[in-house]
């Protein structure tokens, strides 16, 4: 059965270093008479990781909806691959970016392997197809789950359905990676791992947004952070620029210390207690 119709086989260039794989132009995002986005811009780059922080309710999410293609703004512009979002189909968008979601309910008794199957879809009836195999049986191997191929998905931790949508994302084999909290359900070796990932992809030219509650891993990690409150861009820049006490403590409204690690020298940011 196909999943989508076929479609002609024009597919994506791969990026270089440095280009703009998606771009948020001043952008507002009102829903309900609430603005969650207070014209944000902000731009994901291929060869990058880039950490989107913030306290609750920032509009980290809101964000990576807008930059996903899947939330028209209210004002403001947004760009995937150099075209504005709207301009793409479904498909021809599904082959440019993979999004992770917060959640990732499945409704029915899926096994792991047609779960991460699922994330080739948009490559059917393309060269790419030719791949399927080999993309699938790496994303399983990334995320430690080949021995898990034939479990069904509801019988799986949260921390294993968590990698099991992560493997569906890394099968897509998109150059853009939209990964909203994907290390909230996991122990510190997979957290560790999720980010190991994906700057593993960024090296391999794609972009990759990553939303993060733990500023110790978008530090260590990524190569520039973006810092959100209140729905507006406080700061972007490398961790350490960005990661100063001053700053962070008026965002999360908490005081915080930042510290280098001894070894790496990467910001390390602690609770003030």
């Amino acid at each position: 059965m196909r999943l989508l119709s076929r479609a002609p086989a024009r597919l994506p260039e791969p990026p270089a270093e440095g280009d703009v794989l998606a771009e948020a132009d001043a952008v507002v995002v009102t829903i309900g008479g609430k603005r969650l986005l207070d014209g944000v811009s902000l731009r994901v780059h291929a060869g990058e990781v880039l950490a989107l922080v913030g306290p609750n309710g920032a509009g980290k999410s809101t964000l990576l909806s807008v930059l996903a293609g899947d939330l028209a703004p209210s004002a403001g512009t947004v760009s995937i691959h150099g075209r504005p979002a709207p301009s793409w189909s479904t498909v021809d968008l599904a082959r440019r970016r993979a999004v992770l979601p917060q959640h990732n309910p499945v409704s029915f008794p899926f096994d792991v392997l047609a779960v991460v199957e699922m994330g080739r879809a948009p490559w059917e009836g393309t060269p790419a197809e030719d791949d399927d195999e080999r993309a699938v049986a790496a994303a399983l191997a990334d995320t430690e789950l080949t021995a898990f191929a034939t479990r069904t998905y509801p019988t799986l931790s949260g921390g294993e359905q968590a990698r099991t949508a992560l493997a569906r994302v890394l099968a897509q084999s998109a150059s853009l990676l939209l990964l909203d909290e994907p290390t909230a359900a996991l122990d510190l070796r997979h957290q560790e791992q999720v980010l190991a990932l994906a700057r593993a992809r960024a090296s391999e030219g794609a972009g990759v947004l990553v939303v993060l509650h733990d500023l110790g891993l978008a530090a260590a990690h990524a190569d520039r952070i973006a810092v959100l409150a209140a729905g507006g861009l406080v700061e972007a820049g490398p961790p350490e620029d960005v990661c100063r006490a001053e700053l962070l403590s008026g965002v999360y409204q908490h005081p915080v210390e930042v510290i280098s690690h001894p070894r790496t020298g990467k910001p390390i940011v602690l609770p003030y207690r």
